[in-house]
């Protein structure tokens, strides 16, 4: 992996003129607005980076973003990798350890989630401070390299406490509807069943989704903070379960998405 890091690094050197980046950002299902508040200096579509995965759903344009956000210089994977994709854990998080070796100090993730609280409703947004792994395997598993990190690594504090709370902070201030919550991640694709929503949410879990916390592994194996954020696109609790389509959970990010928009640039602006 450390060779494949090297050959993607040094390509993407060359083609951004030596651009070094202090924040990554991995924009989520729906999620890729933010991009537009990027004043951009490159850009590299997925298919021509050495080693690079390339996402498989239309609806990810698959494109990293090199460029400045309130005085801030950040890369933007704008479309990221999800497991049931068919991609190994270690293709997931491989734009992770590319954007810590492209010198990123901090890790920004959005993504789309189904409630499995009663206070989170559809539209509104959630800052992860903590999760519940139900993926099938760790991006850690096998062989670990001591340079990029521990063979053990604590997970005490996934979520980075002082980035929430400037978060939150910002939050109050707007006047944005944002709670904070367990995150359950699992395989998909399929969304949930009516006696899995009530599971997932007796073991502890506010949101479920598919995505997020296998890149927050290999971050914090890295030593490199994280802030997360959800927006609640669909509601997996009560006694009647509705159907939920893809174009919903999508319509539901766009309208979502400025408020989340607001907090991370925000936030970034604040590093």
């Amino acid at each position: 992996m450390f060779q494949a890091i090297h050959e993607t690094v040094e390509y993407i050197k060359r083609k951004t003129e030596q651009f070094q980046p202090e924040v990554g950002i991995i924009l989520g299902t729906g999620l890729g607005v933010l991009v537009k508040e990027i004043e951009v200096s490159f850009s590299l579509m997925y298919p021509n980076i050495p080693n690079f995965p390339i996402s498989t759903l239309e609806f990810h344009s698959g494109k990293l973003i090199f460029g400045t956000l309130n005085g801030k210089k950040v890369v933007a994977m704008q479309g990221r990798l999800h497991y049931y994709e068919g991609y190994s854990m270690q293709q997931i998080t491989f734009p992770v350890r590319v954007m810590k070796a492209l010198g990123i100090q901090y890790l920004f993730v959005s993504n789309a989630a189904g409630s499995l609280n009663p206070d989170i409703k559809k539209g509104d947004l959630m800052v992860i401070n903590d999760h519940i792994n139900l993926q099938l395997e760790s991006p850690l598993r096998g062989r670990n390299d001591a340079d990029m990190g521990p063979r053990f690594p604590d997970m005490s504090e996934p979520y980075s406490r002082k980035l929430i709370e400037k978060a939150m902070e910002i939050v109050t201030e707007e006047g944005i509807t944002c709670h904070q919550g367990v995150y359950v991640s699992v395989t998909g694709p399929n969304l949930e069943t009516k006696a899995e929503y009530k599971y997932l949410r007796i073991i502890g879990g506010d949101a479920v989704g598919m995505s997020t916390v296998p890149e927050v592994i290999v971050a914090t194996h890295m030593n490199l903070p994280v802030f997360a954020i959800s927006v609640i696109t669909d509601e997996g609790f009560g006694d009647v379960l509705h159907p939920v389509s893809l174009d919903q959970i999508l319509e539901t990010a766009r309208v979502a998405e400025p408020q989340m928009t607001k907090i991370l640039s925000q936030l970034i602006s604040k590093l």
